[in-house]
């Protein structure tokens, strides 16, 4: 990987990687689970909508959806059948001709902070390839609950796979790296660079987005994926308290 892309060939696909691409004008990137044999599992806008986010901002960001552009194949057509969202998807229907990229774990702070665009490292470090696979086939067969843009998405679900984490709260926004950095350039706009300065500005930036990651907040839990549907409220089971 270098510093400052996440760029790779199929050649260096390895089962498990957490793979993503971009959409057109790198306004959103959409996240699999490689599982071998030239899939990928992915998750989808499909299950349950997105819950108030339909119009300019779907249109935009949602990259799950097929472009009306681009015709999927035979076998991915009839697997995007699948009502809980997620789904099995060649590399080709995949990736729509872009370029192969590789989320990258575990990163220092120089290769988190060089990549500036969220949604392509984290500090968090990934489970065994086997723990991976696990949570992504299981997950296929009974799904990762409604998707929602801001909280349960396809870089969430990815995420999940990789690392088994659930966040407690979302007082500090969801896993998505990419959203959160969709946020955070607020403070790169024009307003606060000319009263804050453009230093102060990209220092605030960087500050929040490394406060942000997994991999460094404390209201992260490791959960079971068999266990995840009652940890989300998916079930009609209730959360358990002795919780650590």
């Amino acid at each position: 990987m270098g510093l400052l892309s996440n760029k790779i060939s199929k050649e260096e696909l390895q089962v498990g990687d957490h793979i993503y691409s971009w959409r057109p004008c790198y306004s959103y990137a959409h996240h699999g689970i490689y599982i071998g044999d030239n899939k990928v599992i992915n998750f989808t806008a499909r299950a349950g909508g997105e819950e108030g986010m339909r119009g300019i901002l779907n249109n935009l960001l949602i990259s799950s959806l097929p472009q009306k552009s681009f015709q999927h194949c035979s076998e991915c057509s009839q697997n995007m059948e699948n009502t809980n969202g997620v789904v099995v998807s060649c590399l080709d229907c995949f990736f729509h001709g872009r370029p192969i990229h590789r989320f990258e774990y575990g990163v220092d702070t120089k290769t988190f902070l060089a990549q500036a665009r969220g949604g392509t490292c984290t500090f968090a470090h990934a489970d065994p390839i086997e723990d991976v696979l696990h949570r992504a086939l299981f997950l296929w067969e009974n799904g990762f609950g409604g998707y929602h843009l801001f909280s349960n998405n396809c870089e969430d679900f990815a995420i999940y796979c990789k690392t088994g984490l659930l966040l407690t709260s979302q007082s500090m926004g969801g896993r998505s790296g990419q959203i959160a950095t969709n946020f955070l350039t607020i403070p790169l706009s024009v307003s606060s660079i000319y009263l804050a300065g453009l230093p102060t500005a990209v220092g605030i930036y960087c500050v929040s987005r490394y406060l942000k990651d997994l991999g460094i907040r404390r209201d992260v839990i490791k959960v079971p994926v068999e266990d995840l549907a009652i940890n989300l409220g998916w079930s009609r089971s209730s959360i358990t308290n002795d919780q650590t």
